[in-house]
């Protein structure tokens, strides 16, 4: 299953930047990126079995292990991309939202879009990794 980062703003060279490298590096599914400017642009095509998850404040909580499960269930059912999109500032219009297939949050707090992406990057490191039962992940 792809894992489709699409969001907005160009992080360029940065620590934020850097951290996303970092971890999807070390991805053993296959990854995507799509930057898109802070307005405009076009969302990609999306393919029939695609999941859309959009990061919003209003999101489901999810542990790492839970959210592992989830992209675990999506994959075992077949679904070729999960799509995670990230807004500018001002986050996305009621429209995506209801057209999302989760709403997923990291929390109350308000993030940085560009933090938020290297966050992403990471928790997808980490759910990769304890689907493989690698020893990245410590629960407890």
């Amino acid at each position: 299953m792809l894992l489709h980062i699409v969001a907005r703003g160009r992080i360029g060279r940065s620590p934020e930047g850097e951290l996303v490298d970092r971890y999807l590096k070390r991805i053993n599914w296959p990854t995507r990126i799509t930057e898109l400017p802070d307005t405009g642009g076009r969302i990609p095509a999306q393919d029939p079995g695609t999941r859309r998850v959009v990061l919003d404040e209003s999101g489901e909580v999810l542990g790492s292990v839970a959210f592992a499960r989830r992209l675990e269930r999506w994959r075992d059912d077949g679904v070729r991309e999960a799509r995670f999109l990230l807004g500018a500032a001002d986050g996305f219009d009621d429209a995506t939202r209801a057209g999302a297939d989760m709403l997923l949050s990291f929390g109350r707090a308000t993030w940085p879009h560009m933090l938020a992406r290297a966050m992403l990057a990471e928790q997808l490191f980490r759910a990769t990794s304890i689907l493989a039962n690698h020893p990245y992940h410590r629960e407890g």
